[in-house]
Parts: C-alpha cells; sequence; structure tokens
C-alpha cells in the first residue's frame, strides 16, 4: 500500500448527501477482484449517458476537476453495501482523500485498509471546503496528514481527528498483510520453535 504523508491536488465538489456504494461503483463492475481498471466505472451511472458519452454536467468529467485527488462530499458518504470496490474505484482514479462529515462505517474501514484518507469535518467546516472546491483549477487543497490539518487555497486551515493507529498505517503504507510482516520475524521464531518441539508432527 502507498504511504499516505501529504497529499495535494484539486479538490472536487460533489454536493451529494447519501452517496452509497452502488453509485460510487455500480454492480455490474464487481464481477472482478482485481484492484486495477475500476477508476472507469466510478460513478459510471452518473458521468456516462446511455449511449456511452460523457455527461459533461458531473463534475469530474468537467476540465479542471479530471485530475482531481481529492473529493468533497456530501453527508453520510458510502453509505449502502458494503462492496470493497467502491475505495477500489476511488482509488484507480485517483483520489486519495475524501472528505464529509459523515461516512458509512464499513466503506470507512475500507478506506483505510486501501490507502484512502477518509476525514470528517464539522458541516461549518465542509461549507467552506466546498467553497474551496469549486474554484475550478485554483481549487488545490493540501492534506497533511502527520500535522492533521487541510490547507486551503488562501491559506485557510482545517485540523481534522483521526485515530492514532489508523494515521500510523498510513504513514507507514501498512495494511493488514503489512501489519502481519511487520511481526515476521516473531512469526518464523514461533514456527521454528513449533518444529523443533513437533518433530513428529
Amino acid at each position: 500500500m502507498d504511504k499516505f504523508t501529504t497529499l495535494e491536488g484539486v479538490a472536487a465538489p460533489l454536493k451529494i448527501i447519501n452517496v452509497d456504494t452502488d453509485m460510487i461503483i455500480p454492480k455490474q463492475y464487481l464481477k472482478t477482484i482485481k484492484r486495477t481498471g475500476l477508476g472507469k466505472g466510478l460513478f459510471s451511472e452518473q458521468r456516462y449517458k446511455d449511449d456511452g458519452s460523457e455527461n459533461p454536467d458531473f463534475v469530474l468529467n468537467q476540465p479542471a476537476y479530471r485530475n482531481t485527488k481529492v473529493l468533497v462530499a456530501g453527508d453520510n458518504f458510502g453509505c449502502g453495501s458494503s462492496r470493497e470496490h467502491a475505495p477500489w474505484a476511488l482509488l484507480d482514479f485517483g483520489i486519495r482523500c475524501v472528505i464529509s462529515t459523515s461516512f458509512g462505517d464499513i466503506f470507512y474501514n475500507n478506506c483505510f485498509k486501501n490507502g484512502i484518507l477518509p476525514i470528517r469535518v464539522s458541516q461549518e467546516d465542509l461549507d467552506k471546503l466546498f467553497d474551496d472546491a469549486e474554484r475550478g483549477a485554483n481549487a488545490t487543497l493540501t492534506i497533511d496528514l502527520p500535522n492533521q490539518e487541510i490547507r486551503g487555497p488562501d491559506g485557510g486551515k482545517v485540523k481534522f481527528e483521526i485515530d492514532p493507529f489508523r494515521k500510523h498505517c498510513l504513514i507507514n503504507g501498512l495494511d493488514d498483510i503489512g501489519l502481519t510482516m511487520e511481526k515476521k520475524a516473531s512469526i518464523d521464531t514461533y514456527e521454528d520453535k513449533l518444529k523443533h518441539e513437533r518433530a513428529w508432527a
């Protein structure tokens, strides 16, 4: 998993509440267990018209936001089913951070496991970040995880809280496998001990 320390990039405003995981990545894209290639399906029912052409009104199709790294979203983002494909699709598109007032619990946990930082902020702070994000190509936010702050294009700052263990994992690029591998020496010692104690097995 890629490390997350400081992220600087254009933030896209998605002023929709209750965005569920089916909207993030519709069911027809769930046939794969690969984590790559899902970016094309991200918000596909909003990004594309019935004939397959792009919907120019959807925020991620607008020139300023095509390479967005941060999504500023409405309340209860990532609710609905538990599909891990939702953070996979965001990551494959290039989004490493989602900011909202609240998240679906399973989606929130899945983000951390896949190197995405979900940040909870107050409604007042979200409104300020929406104002920043609506500046188009000038909507650059800096997400500083070590200092737990979001810096806007005018120098404004928003502080955020994060569980210390999750912060440690993101900064060091540790997913569940990475955490296990940190204990490799102890695991090897234990397995070696078992070989000698249970030579008959």
